[in-house]
């Protein structure tokens, strides 16, 4: 259906997915970095977990999905090259201010600035990238797309940690914010704004751009994505819960410095997890091209697999075993990641897809970002105050979290079996080498 696309052609696909892979690890740095630091900011403020919880999450998460719907509704009508571009300015300008902290409500007030400036990024990144490859190569184009999490993840911990013990947590927030701001003039002026719908045929070219209210009760009606969001609220729950609470963990309970801590975690999560992340965008291509339900099949596989190793990573009294089990777990924890891009893009037509991202991500963060951090940091807590676990609540806190992807298993295997009947593309359409 597609003519093979000339070698500039393909030099400009892989410079803007580049380039969006950047703008992508700033984002996760900044989120990052503050996993790191509630250890000092909790010394310097004397802040409670439950306080942290709603820092790391809550705060974040309720604008930065919320205000994701009406921005992608942008995305949808604009230039969202330079939207990104904007957008990662305006949120590596708050997180340079937040050295500037004096105490809780100011450290909210700049995560909020934070996430207004995220929440116009990922929809607009999904949806040029969907313009740039075709729908056979996708999974595979997200999942390296997305190996900018971990990527961020590493880098996060590991210049925080060493930052912090150099320079104070107040400095290093100003360093890193204004590295990202480095970076948005160049997305601005040099990424080029790809053809909308390109790789789509032409009666989903031809629909009519629908109103919000169209749009959401299109994606309702769509049984695939009901799974698919629920599924992925509940691994967003334990994912984040898991992310945001690992280094108070091994602070508290097996008692490693903070410089150790950031060092094992970048290692864990820039090798363990982009390797999960890319294995699951190529064998979703894999497995999904023979039958569609592959693609999530191979994500329900992966959580089952995950859960157990998860648990004992929080349970043995071992640090050795805990980081083994930990080396598993974040790998197979970011399988779902190129998979649940993809197959929400392949359920719609090109004019709601920044939408349908900002749906997907109203739902996953709402409820994953925003509770599973908090719920964690409440019930340790509580298991601190009324059970006197000075040190172990974490390990029965995280280990709760970490039984939601159960459920996000079953989910995806549901949303799997509707796939085939919904899906509005040809998953086998021609395009050339990621």
């Amino acid at each position: 259906m597609h003519s093979v696309q000339s070698k500039a052609e393909l030099n400009a696909r892989r410079y803007t997915l580049i380039l969006l892979f950047f703008v992508s690890v700033f984002s996760y740095i900044d989120r990052t970095i503050l996993s790191i630091l509630q250890v000092p900011i909790k010394a310097d403020l004397g802040l409670s977990d439950a306080q942290l919880g709603a820092l790391t999450g809550l705060s974040f998460a309720l604008f930065y999905a919320t205000l994701a719907l009406p921005i992608a509704r942008l995305a949808d009508r604009t230039i969202r090259s330079r939207m990104v571009a904007v957008s990662l300015g305006i949120w590596s300008g708050m997180t340079a201010l937040t050295g500037l902290a004096t105490n809780y409500f100011s450290l909210i007030f700049f995560r909020i600035g934070v996430a207004v400036g995220e929440a116009g990024s990922i929809p607009a990144s999904h949806s040029i990238i969907a313009d740039v490859y075709p729908p056979s190569k996708r999974s595979a184009a997200f999942a390296l797309w997305g190996i900018s999490l971990p990527v961020g993840l590493m880098l996060g911990y590991a210049l925080a940690g060493t930052l912090e013990q150099m320079l104070g947590w107040r400095m290093t927030f100003a360093i890193i914010g204004g590295a990202g701001l480095l970076l948005a003039p160049l997305v601005y002026f040099t990424m080029r704004e790809p053809l909308r719908g390109r790789y789509d045929p032409a009666p989903l070219k031809e629909v009519p751009m629908p109103s919000m209210m169209e749009a959401i009760h299109h994606l309702w009606r769509l049984r695939t994505i009901r799974y698919l969001f629920a599924a992925g609220a509940c691994h967003t729950f334990a994912w984040c819960a898991v992310n945001s609470w690992n280094a108070p963990f091994y602070v508290r309970v097996h008692h490693m410095s903070l410089t150790e801590v950031s060092l094992y975690l970048a290692a864990l999560n820039g090798v363990g997890s982009a390797l999960g992340m890319y294995l699951g965008g190529r064998l979703s291509d894999h497995f999904g091209k023979k039958d569609p339900r592959g693609h999530l099949n191979v994500v329900t596989l992966s959580m089952l697999i995950m859960v157990p190793f998860g648990l004992a990573q929080y349970l043995v009294p071992s640090v050795g075993l805990s980081i083994v089990f930990g080396a598993f777990t974040l790998t197979l924890m970011l399988v779902y990641y190129g998979p649940i891009i993809a197959v929400s893009q392949f359920l719609v037509p090109p004019n709601i897809r920044a939408f349908t991202t900002a749906m997907l991500l109203l739902v996953v963060n709402l409820f994953g970002l925003g509770l599973g951090p908090l719920t964690t940091g409440i019930l340790s807590d509580f298991l601190t105050q009324h059970y006197g676990m000075a040190s172990d609540s974490l390990r029965y806190a995280i280990s709760f979290s970490v039984l939601f992807s159960l459920l996000a298993a079953f989910l995806f295997w549901r949303a799997s079996v509707h796939l085939p009947h919904e899906m509005v593309i040809d998953n086998d359409h021609a395009g050339d080498k990621v």
